[in-house]
């Protein structure tokens, strides 16, 4: 047979039937390879064609080789096995930690997953951390519970004192934790007292366990959020509160702590004695700490005498005594006003009532004996703080908390232990207590004259102009006796001191004045002079930028009067401003505000150190130049310390360091502003000079010093001021009559005709004499320093006469002479028009407040000059509710309308 056709040899193994046992791992049990049949290095490849005898083909097929391959199997021998055991399988190399054949006690990332199934834990190990965390989280709570300690009320009471320093760093006073605490026993608080309390605070108390989930839940998501940590909401937690002396921070640490010790009161100590620890720990106001300190600051009574009603009135100070005590905190925060106070007290007072009826804690019939608010005792009877004591303490108090950014907080301030160094100058407090009591001595006699010497008050602050230090306040008689702090805001409106802050806006922006026919626009102003010239007229129609007259809102035509119903400098009534000034025309000013812009004046005010506050009035009437704002003694004082230091402004501060444990904690910085420039500042003190030199202000002369103030008197003359300064410092005299018996809801500011035996207080009269008199104490042995001399300002505006007035009457048609030379040292009349009288309607009138009556007469369109009696008006239209101009006063009102006369003390009532 020839070579060609013989058959070739068979392959080893047995074919491809056999490959396949082999790649399943099954022997062939047919033929066996011959004994050491092996591979050479040069033979060709083993599963191409003529693979050598002797080594199995591993696959039968294409098919079985994926097969393998994709199912891993030990013998494949694909392209993927000699990757894997070249470790290049993918995350599945050496060193990756993830070998399949090692156990991991976390797997994670997992093993044998591939892309993003690697990265989804499994349900074993999500539930296996959950159940750890839950361990540790009980663990740790179980620690806090066995570390933290109830809380004892014996060293709650042991609140430290404050010590307040006068400026030269001697010792004023110490108080604020000293004795005003009493710990009583549970059986001596009264049950209409725990009842009220619960009623109001805590409904739940008898039967939960120290803490409300719900409220603790509300506390950490508004910390989460970032807000201000909230207190506990059950009474258990707010004993602790109360009663952790040694932590008063406001940290999540700290609430952390205070939730487990309210658990753990809650589980060991009794509900009794919780709830006597609440109420002897809590604070109540008036520096009373524990309910029977309360008791007596409201009610000088022991608690175990307190009824119903008077328990419902201390749980309802228990929210807040700063907002809920009758007796106000104007000082801490201005809306925290006596009347203000008592609306909110009054309320939740009945409420409280009510829902100890509903909760069955209080009868229908018991209930119903209680409908008047609870008669309340002075709040201050601490007699540390008697005298003006108590208003420096109140008022260095308020700085310390409203300017310390939140370092020194009300209720850290209660718990005492600070040193708090104020500015308060120990012989000027004394010299201004006797200024004001030396007058207050000699004029007022409330027996002669009950219904004219009542309820007058004076209040006074000294500024120094080179750092804004409060050097001295009067407050009032007696802290003990008299808790409204007459040195800060009191509603008293200022009247005519408020314009210089027109010049001041005049100075430094110009006006806007009619040209042809034509207003200039607002950046072609022109700078006024102080000999520029307005007109002096009588019952003068006010014009507005346009040149239009003033109306009001029902049409009537704005006619402004001066004191007196005069006129000046006939026939061309031209007056300049500084003449005006010192002899406070009305009708020149009002007029100079409206070509300023009343926006512009306000701004002035503001630039000087007044606020835009509830004490500014809205710049929407003329007689807003007049001062119908009523800001306090402490903020006029400042704003002219800024004309006496050449327009350089520093906010007046009462506190100058604050340390505790020998750490500072507060340092008063002086932040210095220059809203005015030195030529407006100077220009504005010379022509305030001429006031106190020749004018109405004549009565605060210093000899030998130079002084500058101005005079003011309000609507129906019930109020009074005189504000001036010297180089080195600057006072505020205020003078009012106010009803403020805690227990008037009124609280309404009374007229002061016949006061003090005059016809009529002016800002010359009783403010002048005090200022004087306190000024000059206050100044002794200081050098007498002298003001900077003014430069050149401005220019003369006004050179052509004013057109006259198209319904004259008999006071336009016969003026008064201007001035005599002779006479220039008498203290004319000044008139600021209706500043009482004519609130901005866009404000809320306040019942005790002036400027929520109609009472004046009308001419012509105005109230200002009709008093009680009638009498010609003029001015400002009463933009209130009711007739729109009061009621007609067609008599010859004279001096009961407000005519502003700031004649001499004992002069002429016609100046």
């Amino acid at each position: 047979m020839s070579e060609h056709r013989r058959k070739p040899p068979q392959p080893q193994g047995g074919g491809r039937a056999a490959a396949r046992r082999g790649a399943s791992g099954a022997p062939s049990g047919r033929r066996a390879a011959p004994r050491g049949a092996t591979g050479s290095p040069a033979s060709p490849p083993a599963h191409g064609p003529g693979a050598p005898e002797g080594e199995e083909r591993p696959y039968g097929g294409r098919a079985e080789a994926r097969r393998a391959a994709r199912n891993g199997s030990v013998g494949g021998g694909g392209g993927r096995r000699r990757a894997m055991e070249s470790g290049a399988g993918r995350g599945r190399g050496k060193g990756s930690g993830h070998d399949p054949a090692k156990k991991r006690f976390i797997d994670y990332p997992r093993a044998g997953k591939y892309g993003a199934k690697r990265w989804i834990p499994s349900w074993r190990l999500v539930t296996g951390l959950f159940v750890g965390f839950l361990g540790s989280l009980m663990a740790v709570a179980g620690i806090a519970y066995a570390l933290v300690e109830v809380p004892e009320v014996a060293k709650a009471a042991k609140a430290q004192n404050n010590v307040y320093y006068w400026a030269d760093g001697s010792q004023m006073v110490a108080t604020g934790g000293e004795t005003n605490r009493q710990i009583i026993k549970y059986a001596d608080i009264p049950k209409a007292m725990r009842n009220a309390v619960i009623s109001a605070e805590n409904k739940s108390f008898n039967k939960d366990k120290g803490v409300d989930p719900m409220g603790i839940a509300r506390a950490f998501v508004n910390m989460a959020k970032g807000g201000q940590t909230q207190g506990g909401s059950t009474i258990t937690q707010q004993y602790v509160k109360n009663a952790r002396l040694d932590d008063q921070s406001q940290t999540f640490t700290r609430k952390f702590k205070e939730l487990f010790i309210s658990i753990k009161v809650g589980r060991e100590v009794s509900k009794e004695d919780i709830m006597a620890g609440y109420l002897n720990t809590a604070y109540y106001g008036r520096n009373a700490y524990g309910i029977q300190a309360a008791a007596r600051a409201y009610f000088g009574k022991d608690a175990e005498k307190l009824n119903p009603s008077e328990c419902a009135l201390l749980a309802t100070v228990l929210k807040g005594a700063t907002y809920y005590d009758p007796a106000g905190y104007p000082e801490i925060d201005p809306a925290a006003s006596p009347k203000a106070n008592k609306e909110r007290a009054e309320k939740r007072w009945k409420w409280v009532l009510d829902e100890e009826v509903k909760d069955g804690r209080l009868s229908a019939e018991v209930r119903n004996k209680y409908t008047e608010f609870p008669k309340l005792q002075s709040p201050r009877s601490n007699v540390k703080l008697s005298g003006q004591i108590g208003y420096l303490v109140s008022l260095a108090k308020a700085y310390v908390i409203n300017t310390s950014d939140g370092k020194i907080t009300a209720s850290q301030l209660e718990q005492g232990g600070y040193e708090i160094h104020t500015t308060f100058d120990k012989k000027k407090v004394a010299q201004l207590e006797k200024a004001v009591q030396k007058v207050r001595k000699a004029k007022l006699d409330p027996k002669l004259r009950p219904d004219k010497d009542t309820h007058v008050q004076f209040g006074g602050a000294s500024v120094n102009p080179r750092t804004g230090a409060i050097e001295a306040i009067y407050g009032g008689e007696d802290a003990t006796k008299h808790f409204t702090n007459n040195a800060d805001i009191t509603g008293a409106q200022v009247g005519s001191t408020y314009k210089p802050f027109v010049l001041a806006a005049a100075f430094k922006n110009g006006i806007r004045k009619e040209t042809g026919g034509e207003v200039q626009s607002d950046g072609e102003r022109t700078v006024v002079n102080p000999k520029s010239l307005y007109s002096g007229k009588n019952k003068l129609k006010i014009k507005k930028y346009d040149g239009t007259v003033w109306q009001d809102k029902n049409g009537k035509e704005w006619l402004q009067t001066n004191d007196g119903q005069r006129s000046y400098n006939a026939p061309t009534f031209k007056i300049d401003l500084r003449e005006a000034m010192r002899e406070s025309v009305n009708s020149a000013y009002v007029q100079l505000g409206m070509d300023v812009g009343l926006d512009k004046v306000k701004r002035a005010a503001m630039d000087a150190g007044l606020r835009d506050d509830r004490t500014m009035a809205g710049a929407t009437y003329p007689s807003f130049s007049l001062g119908t704002s009523s800001p306090s003694a402490i903020r006029m004082a400042g704003s002219y310390a800024t004309f006496a230091a050449s327009g350089k402004q520093r906010d007046p501060y009462s506190v100058k360091e604050v340390e505790k444990e020998g750490e500072t904690i507060f340092t008063q910085d002086v932040d210095t502003k220059s809203p005015f420039s030195p030529e407006v500042a100077d220009n504005v003190t010379d022509v305030l000079r001429t006031v106190v030199e020749k004018g109405t202000g004549s009565a605060a002369q210093l000899p030998g010093r130079q002084v500058a103030g101005k005079t003011g008197t309000t609507d129906g003359n019930k109020s009074a001021w005189f504000v001036g300064y010297t180089p080195q410092l600057s006072t505020a005299i205020s003078m009012y009559r106010l009803d403020d018996d805690e227990n008037n809801s009124k609280r309404e500011f009374l007229e002061m005709f016949g006061t003090g035996g005059e016809k009529k207080i002016h800002g010359a009269s009783f403010p002048a004499q005090i200022w004087r008199d306190y000024m000059s104490d206050a100044l002794k042995g200081e050098p007498a320093l002298k003001f900077p001399v003014p430069q050149p300002i401005g220019e003369v505006v006004g050179d052509t006469p004013p057109p006259p007035s198209p319904t004259p009457t008999k006071e336009t048609e016969e003026p008064s002479d201007p001035p005599s030379p002779t006479k220039e040292t008498k203290k004319p009349s000044e008139t600021p028009s209706t500043p009482t009288k004519s609130p901005d309607p866009t404000e809320t009138c306040k019942d005790w407040e002036p400027g929520c009556g109609n009472d004046g007469g009308n001419n012509n369109g105005g109230v200002e000059n009709g008093g009680v009696n009638g009498g010609p008006g003029g001015g400002e239209p009463t933009p209130t509710t009711g007739p729109p101009n009061g009621g007609n006063g067609n008599g010859n009102g004279g001096n009961n309308g407000n005519n502003d006369n700031e004649g001499g003390w004992f002069g002429d009532p016609n100046d």
